[in-house]
């Protein structure tokens, strides 16, 4: 389901309950991550699992997320900023991709939500909040 405004969310959440909807992944971008509060608020109160793109979500009570390692990408940026600094020029720098994700787990909105997380998936997982 695709969302434009945020007054949009509560209709969003009503229809995937109506639909019996098992679990939702937020995909990141800076439109839901501007309104995460009330987006963590609703995924809450419908109580469905939900997968997000950016381990903040995580921290502020969502489920788990698997996204892109920002912190490994800001450290690729500088290194380009150092370059261009020393004399580099811009259009000669590699294009780079990211290459790190990570993947976080909520154990305490899991047991709130009652679903036990596999062993195998907090063996893979590079953070598990308690």
């Amino acid at each position: 389901m695709a969302v434009q405004r945020p007054s949009e969310f509560d209709g969003m959440f009503a229809a995937m309950t109506r639909e019996r909807v098992d679990a939702v992944f937020v995909a990141d971008n800076p439109f839901f991550f501007t309104h995460r509060t009330r987006l963590l608020d609703l995924v809450t109160k419908s109580r469905l699992p939900t997968m997000f793109g950016n381990r903040d979500y995580v921290w502020a009570g969502g489920l788990m997320s698997y996204g892109v390692d920002y912190a490994g990408l800001f450290r690729q940026a500088a290194g380009h900023v150092d370059k261009i600094l020393k004399g580099a020029k811009p259009a000669d720098l590699p294009v780079e991709q990211p290459t790190k994700f990570e993947l976080v787990v909520n154990l305490k909105t899991a047991r709130t939500l009652g679903l036990t997380i596999p062993p195998s998936v907090l063996a893979r997982a590079d953070e598990v909040i308690q």
